[in-house]
């Protein structure tokens, strides 16, 4: 699990990534990354970015801190998945600096990111949209890194600050659905439900929408932001009798599902009923498998195992090609932040030049005379021999940009794909084989 959270740094930027810099926390600074500027000059290159945008806002950049459960995972694994969400979030359109720190009981990245972009030169907006946008995608990559992640209930809109309000115990919408739970059986309407509620200490509130506060709460709880089990005709119709929506069995779509493991799923072996349905559902799902193998032009096992084995390889093909194309966008736009630096300090390195007091003049322009031998020495490494017109690097950049979107479409199509015939085969292993223990008993028999 992986915590994140964020502030800005409103001053004292070079103190902030000195801080996070810091060597006996990065392992001898081996656990320390940066993106479109070098952790050494950060904080001027940050600054040279701001000068040149018109929408500055009111920061000189931002500290996000993702956290990962004690024992959970290595510091260069940490690092990686830091790295990922950074250039995920960031879009490669602002500087950052990215460590990772291992002198705590817990190992943290720490992220700090210019507060404009250095591509369009517009300052980031935090909000609560982009945090959730932030946590969401570190969640993500938890998952994608088989590390445990915070696991949303049921009920939709659940805020993050409310399920660990959950499970600390403290959480009133947690409780407020255990009282009504509990009252359910015993009331005789809806009234008499929160007439009850009542007598425990709530306080109710008639509206559009009933509401209900604990004693000490501060705002109202309206019951149909407790899920759809709790909306005011939901209770009642759970008073009357009548199942709670959120398990009523959902409308079938022509998607392939897999097989149910009746032998081995534990909610079979207890109810008889769940057993009758499951297996009458069972035999729903070999027919749309054989529907769709039909349809396809599949008419042996090995003709499937050949389609999968097709749409597999067509889905590394295309993630490779977009993890190129994705390097080509990066090394291009920084090239091109490069020579844009290059161009606007050149004047200021020629006068440094021929200056006669070299010390002197340095001692005014230090900054600008960093960032361009910075930029002359990139420009250096491309191989370039003439700088390309700006018209040429947007033309280029713009190319790659729609190819990327094209891929990203076009790999989401192949993903579907393949996770459909991942389905058809397990169920056709299940519907020819059986599952893995019959497979094991009738190999024990032969023996």
């Amino acid at each position: 699990m992986a915590v994140t959270k964020t502030h800005p740094i409103k001053s004292t930027l070079k103190a902030a990534i000195d801080y996070i810099c810091n060597s006996d926390k990065t392992d001898g600074k081996l656990l320390v990354s940066s993106f479109g500027c070098a952790a050494e000059t950060a904080d001027i290159e940050f600054e040279w970015t701001r000068r040149h945008s018109i929408d500055k806002g009111t920061h000189l950049g931002r500290h996000l801190i993702q956290a990962f459960e004690p024992g959970e995972v290595s510091p260069e694994e940490a690092h990686e998945i830091g790295m990922q969400l950074a250039k995920e979030i960031l879009g490669g359109k602002y500087e950052f600096v990215l460590t990772t720190h291992i002198d705590k009981g817990h190992i943290h990245n720490h992220l700090i990111f210019n507060a404009v972009s250095f591509t369009d030169h517009k300052h980031y907006h935090s909000n609560k949209r982009s945090y959730y946008e932030i946590r969401r995608a570190s969640d993500r990559l938890c998952r994608e890194h088989d590390l445990s992640v915070i696991i949303p209930g049921r009920d939709k809109g659940k805020s993050y600050i409310e399920h660990q309000a959950v499970q600390n115990g403290t959480s009133y919408k947690a409780k407020l659905k255990a009282a009504i739970d509990r009252l359910i059986p015993t009331s005789s309407s809806l009234e008499d439900l929160l007439a009850r509620l009542q007598r425990e200490g709530y306080e109710i509130k008639r509206g559009k929408y009933i509401s209900a506060r604990a004693p000490d709460q501060e705002r109202f709880t309206r019951l149909k932001t407790l899920g759809a089990d709790y909306t005011e005709e939901a209770v009642a119709s759970r008073i009357a009798g009548g199942p709670r929506p959120s398990r009523q069995p959902q409308q079938r779509n022509e998607k392939v599902s897999l097989l149910i493991d009746i032998q081995n799923n534990i909610k079979a072996q207890q109810s008889a009923g769940y057993q009758r349905w499951a297996t009458i559902e069972n035999l729903k799902r070999a027919a749309a498998t054989m529907n769709f193998l039909t349809e396809h032009g599949i008419g042996s096992y090995e003709e499937l195992a050949e389609r999968c084995d097709a749409v597999a390889a067509a889905s590394i093909r295309t993630r490779e090609s977009l993890r190129d194309v994705e390097q080509q966008i990066d090394d291009l736009t920084l090239l091109g932040k490069q020579i844009d630096t290059y161009r606007k300090l050149k004047p200021v390195y020629d006068r440094y030049k021929a200056s006669k007091d070299k010390e002197k003049f340095l001692r005014g322009f230090e900054s600008e005379i960093i960032l361009f031998e910075a930029a002359a020495r990139e420009i250096k490494t491309s191989g370039l021999t003439k700088l390309p017109s700006t018209e040429k690097l947007k033309t280029e950049l713009d190319g790659l940009t729609a190819r990327k979107i094209a891929l990203q479409a076009e790999l989401r199509k192949i993903q579907r794909e393949d996770k459909e015939y991942d389905t058809l085969r397990q169920n056709v292993d299940a519907i020819l084989f059986g599952s893995k223990d019959q497979n094991r008993q009738r190999t024990h028999e032969l023996e």
